[in-house]
Formats: structure tokens, sequence, C-alpha cells
């Protein structure tokens, strides 16, 4: 999906939190991982507006992924 956030792109941000390897990245993201990866997007792309059931279906990468998608987060950097 060109112009899409990509999966690699929310491993490589979940990844800076512990310092870890983006193979050491796992599936399940727990709440501070969330908060880090909240932090990271915002940073990069500017503030989100995020309700609490999307926020809730980011317990996983892919969740995080579909919701990221959802709010149009690209990957071009502005």
């Amino acid at each position: 999906m060109s112009g899409m956030l990509e999966r690699s792109e929310v491993v490589a941000m979940l990844a800076t939190y512990r310092d870890r390897r983006p193979d050491q990245v796992p599936e399940a993201i727990d709440s501070l991982e969330l908060a880090w990866l909240i932090h990271q997007v915002e940073q990069r792309y500017g503030a989100l507006d995020i309700d609490d059931g999307a926020i809730a279906r980011m317990s996983t990468v892919t969740g995080a992924l579909d919701v990221l998608r959802d709010l149009k987060i690209g990957s071009a950097r502005e």
C-alpha cells in the first residue's frame, strides 16, 4: 500500500522502546508500549485524534497498524 504506514514502521517505532531489535518486538502491545507508540507517531506525523475504542483495538501490532491506517497516517515525511 503505497503512501500508507507499513507494519515494519510500526515495529521499528516499538523497537525503540527498551532499545530492542525489530525481531524482538512481540505481537502483543502492553500499555507502556502503546503510550510510546502513540508518542512516536505524534512526533513524526502530528497530533492524533484517537477515541477509546480505537485505543482498545491497539493491543497488538496488527491492531495498531489497522487503527493508524484507518486514521490515514502515512509514511511520507513532511
